[in-house]
C-alpha cells in the first residue's frame, strides 16, 4: 500500500468535490509542477454501480476520467502560490482511450504529469492504472481560477453593488 500524503478530508480543503462526486480517496506521491499519484478504492457501494451495469458493474469511463482530472487539480493547486479561492476547471480532452473495465474491488492509481502550463492552463497527462495494467489515459487542459470573494473582490470593498436585503427594507 502506498504512503498517503493527503487523505480524503486533506483533498476536500482544496477541491469543491463531494460525496459521491469526489472520485480520490488519497494522494500517494506529489512532485510540485511535476507529477502526482492519487487513489480510488472502487467498491460496489459506488452509487453509479446501480444502472452502470445492473448484474455487470462497470465503473463509467467518464468518471474514470474525472478522478483524473481531480487529481490533477490537486496537483496544479498545490503547485501554485495562489490567494483567494483557487478553482480549476476541466477545459479539455484530447487521445482519450480506455482499455479495460474497472469493477468493484479495483484500485484505481491515478498517475497524472505536467505537459505544460501557461497560466492560467495547464496540460497533462493522465494515466490510470489497475495492478500494473493501463485501464485509461488522456490528455486533459484545464484553467485554474482563483476566484475572490465579493468582499475582497476586484472592485474591493468600496465598490458600488448593492445589498438586495437592505433596498427592500429601506434605511433602519
Amino acid at each position: 500500500m502506498a504512503t498517503c500524503l493527503m487523505n480524503t478530508l486533506d483533498i476536500q480543503k482544496i477541491l469543491p468535490h463531494r460525496y459521491p462526486f469526489l472520485l480520490v480517496d488519497y494522494i500517494a506521491e506529489f512532485e510540485v509542477n511535476v507529477r502526482i499519484v492519487g487513489i480510488k478504492n472502487v467498491t460496489i457501494n459506488e452509487p453509479f454501480f446501480q444502472g452502470h451495469f445492473p448484474g455487470r458493474p462497470i465503473m463509467p469511463g467518464v468518471l474514470i476520467l474525472e478522478a483524473l482530472a481531480q487529481v490533477g487539480g490537486v496537483l496544479a493547486i498545490k503547485s501554485l502560490p495562489l490567494d483567494g479561492a483557487p478553482v480549476v476547471y476541466l477545459a479539455g480532452l484530447d487521445h482519450v482511450k480506455f482499455r479495460k473495465p474497472v469493477v468493484p474491488g479495483d484500485q484505481l492509481r491515478l498517475h497524472v504529469e505536467v505537459m505544460k502550463r501557461r497560466p492560467p492552463f495547464w496540460r497533462m497527462l493522465g494515466k490510470a492504472f489497475v495492478e500494473d495494467s493501463v485501464v485509461a489515459e488522456g490528455e486533459t487542459t484545464a484553467m485554474v481560477s482563483v476566484e475572490q470573494s465579493e468582499r475582497t473582490g476586484p472592485a474591493g470593498p468600496e465598490s458600488d453593488r448593492v445589498d438586495i436585503a437592505t433596498v427592500e427594507k429601506g434605511p433602519a
